[in-house]
């Protein structure tokens, strides 16, 4: 072979090798983000061309989001019944704007393509049957989720609700406002979806974001739980004696800090200082406890995981640095650095009503195929794999919660029913005393036998602006939500 033909050879070989290894890399090393990719026309169109999976209430089987036919080259449509309430919940999908929320997380299960879905698949092409994807069972309860969305919007409420079975951490409820509707971001009409996704991307509210589980918030007073909680797994008791101080100093002449209407606390001990609520007290057990045992205590509860899933992604919350004595009198009554999310905080109520114990916060209950064949259900599991406190101190603690509600005023008390709370008064803001202050409570009930424990918050006052409280404010709502998930009015 004479040297231009060997070239010529070699060039050829040269090129297709490289015509090989090209393909491979597109159709192997690549093939999942093309498939992914949003301007892949030929994968929306067969997502499409499926019938996709509903999201339902596990308990009532309510659809929370349907599909139903169209009349266009899309072939099915998504269909949010009551959008608006359980948008935290479901998320949406579009096909402009893609898929938030469970929809995503779960839209293998919900467009048919999950691998355990398989058979089913292969035996709807042999048989002929339209292909149809797996659906979602989620924890959430239909009385409950209405009746807490309802409370915040009939205030005006911004804001988030968070309700818990506290012996499995089912999510009873998952509420955020304001919210949206997620069917004008599944309309197959592109100006609709544009105008729906302009108009909630550009409210400085922003609706889409679940404000209860990605949005960290100043806990304020409901952070006392987790102080008390590590008084007394570090040797205090209920009748330890604690300052009555109306105000204390803050190490290092930086300022002092006060109890609320600058009034002496009306008792002497740990219980009497949750049960009214003295900032100053629990500014200086803080102190006294240190760094390391506040995280520690924290930790246990939660404050501090980075990969919590309920498979939503759970903003961490955390307690910020503690260099020093004035840091821990601050964070000791939730300021300064604390940040905890309002699934945490529920978490914190829910783990004194389940006896010292964490559990893991669950939104979805299990996932069917079409024919309503089991494919995965969700058991219970424990947060942290260890106690958060003893069961003689979370009895301790639950009895200090009830008398702290005793002194809690709002509406919603409902006769005959015990229930154990916190509230919390939280300032934020770069000029915090003249900005109305976030109103916490949360809570569980029966105090003796927990079913529910709740979290709410009403951001920066609701309707009462810097006389906001926890009490006036937020007290209602929870009390409304645990009322619906036990069935009262």
């Amino acid at each position: 072979m004479n040297t231009p033909l060997r070239k010529v050879g070699v060039a050829m070989l040269v090129m297709v090798t490289l015509l090989l290894v090209n393909a491979t890399y597109i159709q192997v090393v690549k093939a999942d983000d093309y498939r992914a990719d949003s301007r892949n026309q030929r994968v929306l169109l067969d997502e499409y061309s499926r019938q996709r999976g509903q999201i339902v209430s596990a308990e009532s089987g309510q659809i929370l989001a349907g599909v139903k036919p169209s009349d266009d080259k899309y072939n099915f449509i998504r269909t949010y019944p009551n959008g608006p309430v359980y948008a935290p919940v479901t998320g949406y999908y579009s096909i402009r704007y893609g898929a938030y929320g469970l929809e995503r997380v779960s839209d293998e299960i919900l467009n048919g393509s999950d691998p355990r879905l398989f058979v089913r698949r292969l035996s709807d092409m042999i048989t002929g049957r339209d292909l149809r994807g797996g659906n979602v069972r989620v924890t959430v309860l239909p009385k409950v989720q209405e009746a807490a969305y309802k409370a915040m919007v009939d205030n005006g409420y911004q804001g988030a609700v968070v309700a818990l079975d506290p012996k499995t951490g089912d999510i009873l409820g998952m509420v955020s406002t304001p919210s949206y509707d997620p069917s004008e971001l599944a309309s197959h009409d592109s100006e609709v979806q544009e105008e729906a996704w302009t108009k909630y991307t550009e409210d400085e509210a922003n609706p889409i974001l679940n404000q209860s589980i990605s949005e960290t918030y100043p806990p304020g007073s409901t952070f006392k739980l987790v102080v008390t909680a590590a008084a007394l797994e570090n040797g205090m008791t209920a009748d330890s004696k604690v300052t009555k101080a109306a105000e204390v100093d803050l190490p290092g002449g930086v300022g002092d800090l006060e109890n609320f209407g600058h009034q002496p606390c009306p008792g002497d001990t740990l219980a009497d200082a949750l049960a009214y609520s003295c900032n100053t007290a629990f500014a200086e057990i803080a102190a006294d406890l240190g760094a390391e045992k506040l995280r520690a205590a924290a930790a246990k509860f939660g404050i501090g995981m980075t990969d919590l899933r309920v498979p939503l992604r759970v903003a961490p919350s955390a307690l910020g640095d503690l260099p020093g004595d004035p840091e821990l009198y601050q964070s000791g009554i939730g300021q300064r650095d604390v940040r905890l999310t309002p699934m945490q905080v529920a978490l914190l109520s829910s783990t004194v009503a389940n006896g010292g114990v964490p559990m893991k916060p669950n939104l979805v209950d299990s996932y069917i195929a079409a024919d309503l064949s089991d494919i995965e259900s969700f058991d219970p599991e424990e947060l942290t794999g260890e106690a958060a406190m003893s069961q003689e101190h979370a009895t301790i603690l639950r009895d200090m919660m009830i008398a702290s509600e005793n002194n809690t005023k709002g509406g919603g008390k409902r006769e005959g029913l015990e229930i154990a709370s916190k509230t919390g008064t939280a300032e934020h803001g770069t000029a915090p005393k003249e900005t109305p202050p976030h109103a916490w409570y949360t809570a569980f009930a029966p105090a003796k036998d927990p079913k529910v424990a709740v979290a709410v918050i009403v951001e920066s006052g609701g309707n009462r602006g810097l006389a906001a409280t926890g009490g006036s404010v937020a007290a209602s709502i929870g009390r409304s939500t645990i009322n619906a998930a036990l069935g009262g009015g």
